[in-house]
């Protein structure tokens, strides 16, 4: 996970195995059948693209089956079904099949338990509450009064209709801030290998505070308590999709966004890249694999009303011209590789999905935000620590949200400006509860406030963060279309 990236401390609890299956006799047009000599290796996750057809999806897991491998879950109305096994060669033979149209691994580590480690700074709360009524840590929330929620929450706190869907590391439901507002019937945990799981402590926050911060920035209710959100009279389903270790497989995301479209969610906030790649290839089997599932999953929660609103990313790359990646496998080791545009950041890249920027108090890009023209939709508050810093009382660059344990603190990164812009979308889905993803994406943009390129862009003085901007003042790398607007969004008489 890398949007913000999070501090990961792993220490391996050791690696599950399955048994492989005897070898099984095939009809010829299936897959090759393992044979008795195949020295096992780690447990690995795949996914298995087939046609979106109830028989076509159980013949492919026959075919998963016969080679030794099990099916953790299928998902027949996108053709995908995400299996495991312990065979070096599964997914070579089962490419083999006429059955099959894609198959590959979503991780070069074996299945481990990792613990993981999520750094925030925290921030104190006000013995008294401040005489003008607003909430004790307002103060702070410089972020807010930037894109005038202030202003919005005068005329609407948002609908009770509307569902954000957190696709993150859980929402600590019994938080001062959050527990009015978190649907328990309508949250679940994908990281059981991508199969949801509804009990109320599987999508809790085991181990990191993102998802609960994530979600205080949207929807933290108007209570006297703490801080607010954009929307804080929207409801949150917690959409557990990040393990322990930090990680975001792709069938973690896969469940999540399935998830979103069954529940018809009106938006989604995706804060994060899908690991172990920060860029999807599509000249490697593998990868191509991973990209088709992805996009078949976002493709059918789109057809079922859901926008999906994602991260920029942390790298300060120009997403339009990448070039190199040194990141990935995050999993393992980490090499150097050319990319190109065939190779994109899930989901941020895909089409349909909102991709937020990130800009600082003095609504300048943040030194870290990734860009592009023809890539960012939207700009939103993720914070500047270094060279953007408010009058405010704690006078952090940061972003203040609710985190585990009815506390508060301040976390930074293109993570914190997507659940801004999420939370605008929540105000239009109520002000304008007509409307589909392909509307409120429109509005969306159509709101947002113009904010034009700099003529240069080293906020640092010595290249370390240097950036180009191109484009016009209405749609640009930096900024998209603008800076997300919530005094707009509230006003739906504008739009």
């Amino acid at each position: 996970m890398s949007v913000p990236r999070i501090r990961r401390a792993r220490s391996a609890a050791g690696v599950l195995a399955l048994a492989t299956a005897a070898a099984l006799a095939l009809p010829a047009g299936t897959a090759a059948a393992a044979g008795p000599a195949d020295a096992p290796g780690p447990l690995l996750s795949y996914v298995v693209n087939t046609r979106a057809d109830h028989g076509q999806v159980k013949k492919a897991e026959r075919e998963i089956t016969a080679l030794g491998g099990s099916v953790v879950v299928s998902y027949d109305r996108i053709g995908v079904v995400v299996a495991r096994s312990t065979d070096p060669q599964f997914a070579a033979r089962l490419r083999q099949s006429r059955t099959v149209e894609s198959v590959g691994a979503s991780r070069t580590a074996g299945i481990v338990q990792s613990a993981d480690e999520q750094v925030a700074e925290p921030a104190a709360v006000p013995t008294a509450a401040p005489a003008d009524g607003s909430e004790p840590l307002w103060a702070n929330q410089w972020d807010m009064r930037q894109i005038g929620v202030d202003e919005a929450h005068r005329t609407t706190l948002g609908s009770r209709n509307v569902v954000v869907g957190v696709l993150d590391s859980g929402i600590d439901a019994t938080h001062e801030d959050l527990a009015a507002n978190v649907d328990p019937a309508l949250s679940a945990s994908c990281i059981n290998g991508g199969k949801a799981d509804t009990s109320w402590q599987s999508w809790q926050p085991t181990s990191s505070d993102h998802g609960t911060h994530v979600a205080g920035t949207i929807a933290a209710a108007k209570n006297g308590k703490g801080i607010e959100g954009i929307a804080p009279n929207v409801r949150l389903a917690a959409v557990k999709v990040v393990d322990d270790g930090g990680f975001i497989y792709p069938e973690y995301a896969i469940c999540g966004f399935v998830w979103a479209g069954e529940h018809h969610f009106q938006v989604t906030n995706n804060s994060y890249y899908i690991d172990p790649w920060l860029f999807a290839c599509k000249n490697d089997p593998d990868q191509a694999a991973v990209l088709t599932a992805v996009r078949r999953a976002v493709e059918f929660s789109q057809r079922n009303g859901v926008l999906n609103v994602a991260a920029a990313g942390n790298e300060n790359i120009d997403l339009a011209h990448k070039t190199t990646d040194t990141s990935s496998p995050d999993d393992t080791t980490p090499g150097t590789r050319p990319v190109d545009g065939s190779c994109l950041s899930l989901p941020t890249e895909l089409p349909g999905v909102v991709v937020v920027t990130s800009v600082g108090v003095k609504g300048d890009k943040s030194f870290y935000s990734s860009y592009g023209l023809g890539k960012a939709t939207v700009a939103a508050p993720g914070g500047d620590s270094r060279y953007q810093l408010p009058a405010t009382p704690d006078a952090n660059g940061r972003v203040l949200s609710t985190v585990r344990g009815n506390k508060y603190a301040y976390m930074q990164g293109t993570s914190m400006a997507s659940p801004h812009a999420t939370g605008v979308v929540a105000l239009l889905a109520s002000t304008h509860p007509w409307a589909g993803p392909d509307a409120l994406r429109a509005m969306l943009r159509h709101q947002a406030d113009e904010h034009a390129c700099p003529a240069s862009f080293d906020p640092s003085g010595d290249g370390a963060w240097k950036a180009v901007c191109a484009g016009d003042a209405d749609d640009n790398g930096f900024y998209g279309a603008g800076v997300v607007s919530a005094a707009k969004a509230a006003q739906w008489w504008r739009l």
